[in-house]
């Protein structure tokens, strides 16, 4: 069921389960065999009326609300429709794994940045994971 929020400029901003999003991070887990990350724990959504320039974004629960709730780690990749869904698969595919590359290999539910001192270490990641899907298709 979708929900909905106001943005900050009154916009009305739709949120919703997005199973074919999730069907694809999970292909793309099994297929790099990244089995470090933990599907179950990893939600994805659709947005739509959001006023972003991203493509997607991922959201991490950090150790402050793990410990309050009670939960374990987990992310939620955010895709935004109005600009996600007229891509085609492979760009697609090459979005998730750039957020995909955000997470950490000890899945703490913390995020990666995009810089890591000095040398371009994400970005270094991202292009392993998107040479390693095109190896495979």
């Amino acid at each position: 069921m979708p929900r909905y929020s106001r943005s900050n400029k009154g916009k009305l901003v739709k949120w919703e389960s997005a199973p074919d999003v999730k069907k694809r991070v999970s292909f793309l887990i099994d297929n790099l065999q990244l089995g470090w990350l933990s599907k179950n724990l990893i939600y994805c959504v659709r947005s739509s009326g959001t006023n972003t320039r991203a493509i997607s974004r991922i959201w991490g629960l950090s150790r402050i609300w793990q410990l309050t709730l009670k939960k374990k780690p987990a992310y939620i990749i955010e895709v935004i429709s109005e600009k996600y869904d007229r891509l085609g698969e492979m760009e697609q595919d090459k979005v998730l794994l750039h957020e995909i590359a955000h997470i950490p290999r000890n899945f703490s539910g913390s995020l990666l940045p995009h810089t890591r001192r000095g040398k371009n270490k994400f970005y270094d990641k991202v292009r392993v994971l998107v040479a390693q899907y095109l190896n495979r298709i």
